[in-house]
This record gives structure tokens, C-alpha cells and sequence, in this order.
């Protein structure tokens, strides 16, 4: 079985959410979601980005927004600034289920590739704590602090505005090139994760603030959890500009299941097959390259297609990559490597 990494997941949000027991739900499962330890091990997924993030409210305007996404055009509205004080207290929470994962030895909190490898090779998942919008961070003492306690992957925001910038709206068709660029706070935070080795994660990020993160950093840019915006229209998506300044510092893009960000029609709707993901796969490959193209599920964040419900798919994704021509040694890069290449290139510069 060919091993995976994967990019992004939200796990921990669906375990506070649902109130769930962390050790039977990890351990056992409950028929819901996508991830538990047993769905990953029968896939071949060895670890992951694990995300912190915080809740937005839902739009005042009545209208069901998921329902709306499954009939493009849409533009979801968004509320922009959330208490930092919740959602620090809020992501404390999503970071002490991961501990407790991590205390009952199934998980190792990795903070290097060294310990990733340790933990694969320990048969333990490996996991990166990683932090979706920033709210998280009320200053810069309190990003040392969320460093101390293992945090290694940052994204300034979440699809709303905060404090350090403007988060990509969910649109389709939509064009990632709006709004402003990051805050003076958010260029300061950027530099910060760049002086303490924390990957910057452009997903989520709108066009400006993406061309603020690559004048600041010196870092792969990399974004954990987007697609190719020439396949699908999705505001969520990445233009071949923004392709080609990855590209241009040897970064990545994991690439998101998320079916109605891959769907070349914009439809938030499962699909057969996995056609969309190859067509998505084939463009990052032209434009990023090789070394330039993993994986960043979305699992337990994202509605997934038909043959691709859970992490126990897996294989069957990677063996549509072998019958879509992909040779094994690319396959793996997409699976896994690419992934170890990056991370070892950010964190050990």
C-alpha cells in the first residue's frame, strides 16, 4: 500500500462539535465523518495536517447556503471580524483533543520530519498542528506560545476577514482577487512564522494577500488545501499567476477533494469517479511541476464524492493516478514525499 500525508483535515472540529468521545471515536469510529484511526490505517495515511479553527456564524439572510452551493452561481456572505478571546478559547479546546490523542500513544504531535518519520515508522499517525485563520493569536507573545505547544503551520485567515487580512470568499464563478492585502499586523505575523520555521498556508487567502506573503517570505509558499482555478471557477481555487509564483520558490498545493471546489460546473454535489481530481492533478502538474503537487483532503471539513467517502478510499484514488498514466514514483511524490520535501525545506532553513 502506497503511504499518504495529507494536507488538511478538520477532525478535531467535528469531534468538539458532536460533543464525541475523542478515544472511541478515534479509536472505533461511529459510522460518521471521514477519519478515524482504523479509516486511516486502511487507506495508508500515516499523518496530516490537523486544523485549528474557529466557527463564523452562519449568514442572518435565512437562505441555506449549502443547499444554494449545489446551483451555481452563488456568492456566500460572511461576517468579518469574530472575537479573538472565543476563538482562542474555542481552538484550546480543538488543541486538547489532539493532545489527549497524542497521551493514549496512537498520535505523535511532530514537529519536524525527524518525528514524522519516528512516528510512521513507530505506527503512530503524525500529526501537524496546524491553525486555520489566525483569531487564534492575539499578539505575537501568544504565537511563541502556540509555537511552544507544537504549532508548525499557520493560515493568516479563514474565508472572512480578521485582524491580519481578508479571507477568499466562497463564490463560483468566482476570482480569488478580492478585497485588500494583508494588514500591517498580518505582514508582522508573517514575518514572525517566518523568524520560528511555521509553513504560511496561502489557502483561504485572497489574491493581494498571497502577493504579500511572497514578498515577506522566505519560505516554499505553499498552500495546504486548494485547486486549480482553469479547471474550476471556484473563487476557493488558485489562478496560474498564483501557480506561477509557487512555482517560481519551489512550493506546493495540496490538492482539496472538496467536490464542489473541483467540479468544473461549481456544483457542491458528489460525483463518480474521480475524473475532476485527474483534471485538477494534470494542470498543478504542468504548472508546479512534479515536486510541486501533494495532497490536502479536506476530510471531515469538505463534502466528498461517491468513491472517495472516507480515507479508506484511498488506494482507490491512487491506483485512477497509475491508470491515468502517473508513474509510480510520481504517485508517491503526490502521496506522500512531496509532502516531506516541503516541510523539511520550511522548517530547516
Amino acid at each position: 500500500m502506497i503511504p499518504v500525508f495529507d494536507g488538511h483535515n478538520d477532525f478535531l472540529q467535528r469531534l468538539v462539535v458532536e460533543g464525541a468521545d475523542t478515544a472511541k471515536i478515534w479509536g472505533e469510529g461511529d459510522g460518521t465523518g471521514h477519519i478515524d484511526l482504523r479509516r486511516l490505517q486502511a487507506g495508508g495515511m500515516f499523518g496530516g495536517f490537523f486544523a485549528l479553527w474557529a466557527p463564523t456564524p452562519d449568514p442572518a439572510d435565512g437562505i441555506d447556503w449549502k443547499a444554494r452551493q449545489q446551483n451555481p452561481p452563488y456568492a456566500v456572505p460572511l461576517d468579518g471580524l469574530i472575537d479573538t478571546g472565543a476563538a482562542t478559547e474555542h481552538m484550546m479546546r480543538l488543541a486538547g483533543r489532539l493532545d489527549a490523542l497524542e497521551r493514549a500513544g496512537s498520535l505523535s504531535i511532530c514537529r519536524s520530519v525527524a518525528e514524522i518519520t519516528d512516528a510512521k515508522d513507530g505506527g503512530r499517525i503524525a500529526a501537524i498542528l496546524h491553525m486555520e485563520g489566525a483569531e487564534g493569536i492575539a499578539d505575537p507573545e501568544t504565537l511563541h506560545a502556540w509555537h511552544r505547544m507544537g504549532l508548525r503551520s499557520l493560515g493568516p485567515v479563514w474565508s472572512r476577514q480578521n485582524a491580519y487580512g481578508h479571507g477568499v470568499p466562497f463564490a463560483f464563478p468566482g476570482d480569488p482577487d478580492s478585497g485588500p492585502g494583508l494588514s500591517e499586523a498580518g505582514k508582522r505575523l508573517v514575518a514572525e512564522c517566518d523568524s520560528l520555521r511555521v509553513l504560511v498556508d496561502l489557502a483561504h487567502l485572497n489574491a493581494k494577500g498571497v502577493e504579500d506573503v511572497a514578498r515577506i517570505s522566505n519560505a516554499p509558499l505553499v498552500s495546504t488545501h486548494s485547486g486549480a482555478h482553469a479547471v474550476a471557477q471556484s473563487s476557493r481555487n488558485l489562478t496560474d499567476a498564483q501557480l506561477d509564483m509557487i512555482a517560481a520558490t519551489s512550493g506546493l498545493v495540496g490538492l482539496n477533494f472538496a467536490a464542489g471546489f473541483v467540479r468544473p460546473d461549481g456544483r457542491r454535489l458528489p460525483f463518480d469517479g474521480f475524473d475532476p481530481y485527474l483534471r485538477h492533478l494534470d494542470h498543478l502538474l504542468e504548472k508546479l511541476g512534479e515536486d510541486g503537487v501533494a495532497l490536502g483532503s479536506d476530510f471531515d471539513g469538505a463534502l466528498m464524492p461517491t468513491h472517495l467517502p472516507d480515507a479508506a478510499a484511498l488506494p482507490a484514488f491512487l491506483a485512477a493516478m497509475t491508470e491515468h498514466g502517473y508513474g509510480a514514483e510520481l504517485v508517491e511524490k503526490i502521496a506522500w514525499k512531496n509532502w516531506m520535501s516541503v516541510l523539511k525545506r520550511t522548517w530547516e532553513r
